[in-house]
């Protein structure tokens, strides 16, 4: 399989605060990638570096073989314009913790509105696909309800339709789940199952233990700002290796 994603000694500080310390991480395509760790690890960090939502100090992330944010020449990188950035982004679905919807739009202008006005595309293309998600995500009934009228895993499930909307190669999650009421966890994770299924490539921040279990090809464990271990879920949530890995799960399992 293809490297979707491959980071390569990638360095973030905030300040003199330094957050990722090396990363080393390969996702192929296909793969569905849960990265597990405490908070202040950080994961969520390292998911907004893969969009170039945070420039990074040093290293580089590829995104299906073109670097990120940056042109190399002679041996140096150069920052992308905003304009080349936008592009590269449009490639890369992003479902954050808060689903930051428009309030003001209802369910369908939510998902049509970065297809036609990022893209350009032909408004009624996009609608027919918009219509399409949202019944694949459960709620093709509620297309013309505003965010206000839905439950919070119904407006996670209109912000992963709304990601999909842009035929991203790639989806990244950050603690999609983290905001739910615990009875509503399910309804979006059964989506990203879904997802899953479908050959979708996903990079998944979670704590959701029994998803990275059940549905993920690669566990990886990060913490302070490195990755501790990383392997099949088998290995890493049944029998880790590490003693900072076993320290974690002894408290979330």
């Amino acid at each position: 399989m293809t490297e979707m994603i491959k980071a390569d000694n990638v360095h973030k500080s905030f300040g003199s605060l330094e957050v990722l310390k090396g990363i080393d991480l390969v996702v192929r395509s296909g793969e569905v990638c849960c990265v597990l760790g405490p908070s202040g690890s950080g994961k969520s960090t390292f998911l907004r570096c893969v969009n170039h939502l945070e420039k990074i100090n040093a290293g580089k992330i590829f995104v299906d073989g073109d670097l990120v944010g940056y042109h190399e020449r002679g041996g140096k990188l150069h920052e992308m314009k905003d304009s080349e950035v936008s592009r590269q982004r449009q490639q890369i679905g992003m479902v954050f913790q808060r689903f930051n919807l428009f309030p003001h739009m209802t369910v369908l202008q939510n998902v049509m509105e970065a297809p036609c006005r990022v893209k350009k595309e032909d408004k009624a293309a996009v609608r027919d696909r918009a219509v399409g998600l949202l019944d694949r995500v459960g709620l093709g009934a509620k297309k013309d309800n505003y965010p206000g009228q839905l439950s919070g895993g119904q407006q996670q499930r209109v912000a992963i339709a709304r990601a999909l909307a842009m035929r991203p190669k790639l989806m990244l999650f950050d603690e999609p789940t983290s905001a739910l009421d615990p009875e509503l966890v399910g309804e979006v994770l059964d989506v990203m199952k879904d997802l899953a299924r479908d050959g979708m490539t996903m990079v998944v921040v979670t704590h959701e233990i029994g998803f990275a279990r059940e549905v993920g090809d690669t566990v990886v464990f990060m913490d302070g700002g490195v990755v501790v271990e990383q392997g099949p879920p088998a290995e890493i949530i049944a029998n880790p290796k590490q003693d900072r890995t076993k320290a974690f799960l002894s408290k979330v399992l």
